[in-house]
């Protein structure tokens, strides 16, 4: 009698406590997946305070070059608004491709590249540039790893009975923008 409980113990126990262990799993990957989200969302705040100073200092130097702050100002607009995490991703590059137009207009301005306060603010930038790269990289490893199990036998019998549902990337989606992030000042 003895010997068959332990078989009935073992076939029902070892696969209950796999399911448990499975699920406690995925329910950690999730909470890690939205620590790293809430890493870029930072970093992409301190982004967009930054946007709007420099775009202030650089007006005061070349007042003609209006066309390029408003569309740097509008694309800052569209990546505070987005929602989804591919529409926050195409908003990031159209904001990207604009703060490198702006930096590269500066060029023509000596007395800007000359000034303290622009300086410090470029600086900022390249620096939160890099944190958001970081943070992206490691949000994308989350992901992955997550969308791995998902579609893995026998995580993704768990997966589809608790309703783990596929999460997005956080990818740089525009070419030009890809380019753009690459230029050091």
């Amino acid at each position: 009698m003895t010997g068959g409980w332990l078989i009935a113990t073992l076939t029902v126990g070892l696969p209950l406590l796999w399911l448990v262990f499975s699920y406690n799993r995925f329910v950690a990957q999730r909470t890690s997946i939205d620590a790293s989200w809430a890493g870029i969302d930072v970093e992409l705040q301190r982004r967009h305070d930054l946007v709007p100073r420099l775009v202030e200092t650089a007006a005061g130097y070349a007042r003609h070059e209006r066309r390029t702050f408003d569309a740097v100002t509008a694309a800052r607009a569209r990546a505070v608004a987005a929602q989804a995490i591919p529409d926050q991703a195409r908003a990031e590059d159209q904001l990207t491709e604009g703060l490198t137009g702006l930096l590269a207009l500066s060029e023509s301005y000596p007395a800007l590249q000359a000034d303290a306060v622009f300086r410090d603010l470029q600086r900022q930038l390249i620096e939160t540039e890099d944190r958001i790269a970081a943070s992206r990289r490691l949000y994308n490893l989350e992901i992955a790893a997550y969308e791995r199990r998902r579609g893995s036998v026998p995580s993704n019998l768990v997966a589809a009975v608790f309703e783990f549902e596929p999460r997005p990337s956080f990818e740089v989606l525009d070419a030009a923008a890809r380019h753009a992030q690459q230029v050091r000042l």
